[in-house]
């Protein structure tokens, strides 16, 4: 089977360095397997978008030689292919409306406990949670080996459809990547616990599951990651070399000739070191 991998942004601010590893971590791994790489942009949640950033993104990645194979796929183009899963699964009693506030659910310890789902018939608005009857609390990540999470949170029958009437980003992640065919997801380690609710709806909706690679975070500090929420600064995309440079070293991989990007980047997936990828959650940047 060929392989099949992608990058996958939100379009809620430029990209930063650590969106700049994620990037080039998943575009060297793909290349080195002498298979695709795909970008689709995140864009599920309009509240929290920024006018142009879509656009900015894929200008960002061109100019660093990120060039992706077919054309991106748009979250927000795919809504019909959410809901006739979501309408299918409530028709099946596989998934329930909730009225659940957080302040209740904080109430019960913190773990929804399921109490809509006793009797999903009785509610026809509000939320919408998955009966996750496969509560996958362990998987095998390619550089964490081994990964457990908490068996209240991988129990936990948890929301696809916002009550705001937004689709949620587990459902919508599950579904485009077995629409595209991924085979292999390659992003940032903060994804590390969602995994096992994203293996256990395509464990119930029947679908491929893909292989885990998990790279480290780049924070400012333990506990800090680089974000858009945290207000990380923008890359540059007038340097990229630069910042290709420091990308590559974050990941540990050999030195490459930086004379120009496309040079950079093919002598970087020829010399890819899987092994050398740091094993750490997390990696303070710029090093101190």
């Amino acid at each position: 089977m060929s392989y099949i991998g992608r990058f996958a942004p939100s379009p809620s601010g430029s990209l930063h360095f650590g969106s700049l590893v994620a990037a080039l971590g998943s575009y060297l791994r793909a290349h080195s397997q002498n298979g695709q790489w795909l970008v689709r942009m995140e864009d599920l949640d309009p509240p929290r978008e920024v006018a142009g950033a879509s656009d900015d993104i894929l200008r960002t990645l061109e100019a660093f030689g990120l060039n992706w194979h077919g054309s991106v796929l748009y979250q927000s183009h795919r809504y019909d292919a959410y809901q006739d899963c979501i309408n299918q699964l409530l028709q099946q009693n596989n998934a329930y409306y909730c009225q659940c506030t957080r302040k209740m659910i904080q109430a019960m310890g913190g773990t929804y406990d399921g109490r809509c789902g006793a009797s999903p018939q009785s509610l026809n608005q509000g939320a919408i949670r998955i009966k996750n009857d496969a509560k996958v609390n362990s998987f095998r990540d390619i550089n964490h080996g081994d990964v457990k999470v908490d068996p209240n949170f991988a129990s936990e029958d948890f929301i696809i459809k916002r009550s705001d009437g937004l689709f949620a980003y587990q459902l919508a992640v599950v579904l485009d990547d077995a629409y595209q065919g991924i085979n292999e997801v390659v992003r940032g380690s903060d994804l590390l616990e969602a995994s096992c609710r994203q293996i256990s709806l395509f464990q119930m909706l029947n679908l491929p599951t893909p292989k885990w690679l998990h790279l480290p975070l780049a924070c400012a500090r333990k506990g800090f990651k680089l974000s858009k929420q945290n207000h990380a600064d923008a890359i540059n995309p007038q340097r990229p070399q630069k910042n290709l440079h420091d990308a590559l070293c974050f990941l540990g991989q050999p030195k490459v000739d930086t004379d120009t990007v496309d040079r950079m980047l093919a002598q970087a997936i020829s010399q890819f070191s899987l092994a050398s990828i740091p094993k750490q959650i997390e990696v303070i940047w710029p090093e101190t």
